[in-house]
């Protein structure tokens, strides 16, 4: 037929337009009947793979984007791709036998080496002052070693105040099982340290105040909640059934405070985390570090704990979370004219989010 009475060509469409995908369709069903002669391969399988994997890409890219704009960067690399796998708990379950080429490694500083420049260094001094004098007594244990005991009294003192030199940085530090790995003067002169320890423990942590990031309904399910509830026994659980029946939800951003009953510290703040991805939730979670901390200073604590606030599935990046929580803590002080804290401990539980605070905190610094 002519050209002038024909009928126009219908303009072909891929498999993949009319699946309204970007990834090739047809690419995808060659590469599945690549050794599976023997199985039957249906029309849609190869349609919802080039979906899957586009939805795998597009994640990556959005959190590989975040890391990059977070490094102050205007380009991907691979070593923003490799940060933003290991920060999300899922993509770094399905892709932790895959290496990336030129990512790097993440990082990683193994708490002893941490522990003896900086956490340790009163303990170690003390410690080591102990012996000397223990050989002293050694040496003169045949002559007088009962008469230090009950007839010589003057030297009694001496060695009670160098046993209580460790006992005193102990009753002053968060306790037994917890290592500062670093430690931070703010602009009131309050400390704030980077401690590590394990997540079973945190009901033991001698401090006036525990942070507890919850929902709405105060539940204690999971992480921190789980921990508190097993130190407190039935008297906390009861302590917090009555906070929920006077409370009632608590909002976003918002805090409560409850007694920290069969706990070394004097009270709990529970707050409620924002999810990643809500409206304005970089903004609600330095809001939340803000309310926890001006609760307790209206309870005139003078110590408080905050664990990983933005945990669990639908939690913030570590990265973007260490910074946000930094940031608020920073600002508050700043802000403020006079506070009743004077040490704030970071207790974290795995080596990642350990290397994460101690970049962001040497960060603190330079600012």
């Amino acid at each position: 037929m002519s050209a002038r009475g024909g009928k126009k060509k219908a303009t072909k469409l891929s498999r993949s337009a009319r699946a309204g995908v970007i990834f090739p369709v047809g690419r995808m069903m060659r590469y599945l009947r690549i050794g599976t002669h023997k199985y039957r391969i249906g029309m849609g399988a190869p349609v919802y793979m080039a979906a899957v994997i586009e939805y795998l890409a597009a994640e990556i890219l959005e959190l590989a984007g975040n890391a990059a704009r977070d490094n102050k960067k205007g380009r991907i690399t691979p070593r923003h791709i490799k940060l933003a796998v290991a920060n999300d708990e899922e993509l770094n379950q399905l892709l932790r036998g895959v290496t990336i080429s030129n990512g790097g490694v993440l990082p990683r500083i193994h708490p002893e080496l941490l522990s003896k420049k900086r956490g340790g260094r009163v303990k170690v001094d003390s410690q080591a002052s102990v012996p000397e004098k223990e050989e002293r007594s050694k040496s003169k244990k045949p002559i007088k070693s009962f008469k230090k005991v009950k007839g010589k009294r003057g030297r009694k003192p001496k060695n009670a105040d160098s046993e209580s030199v460790p006992n005193s940085t102990v009753e002053d530090g968060p306790g037994e099982g917890f290592t500062i790995l670093s430690a931070k003067s703010l602009f009131l002169g309050q400390k704030l340290s980077l401690t590590e320890s394990e997540i079973g423990k945190i009901g033991s942590i001698k401090v006036e105040g525990i942070v507890n990031p919850t929902n709405a309904e105060m539940d204690l399910k999971d992480g921190v909640g789980t921990a508190l509830e097993k130190a407190g026994g039935r008297e906390f659980q009861d302590t917090v059934k009555e906070l929920r029946k006077a409370q009632g939800p608590l909002e976003v951003a918002s805090v409560a405070v409850s007694q920290a009953s069969g706990m070394a510290a004097r009270f709990v703040i529970h707050c409620n985390v924002p999810q990643w991805g809500s409206e304005k939730c970089e903004d609600q979670l330095e809001k939340t570090v803000e309310n926890c901390l001006s609760a307790a200073e209206e309870k005139k604590l003078k110590s408080v704990a905050f664990p990983s606030l933005p945990a669990g599935r639908n939690g913030f990046p570590k990265q973007t979370a260490a910074q946000l929580i930094l940031k608020a803590i920073s600002n508050h002080f700043v802000s403020s004219t006079s506070s009743s804290l004077k040490n704030i401990y970071f207790v974290l539980f795995d080596s990642e989010s350990i290397g994460i605070y101690l970049q962001e905190m040497a960060k603190l610094d330079t600012k």
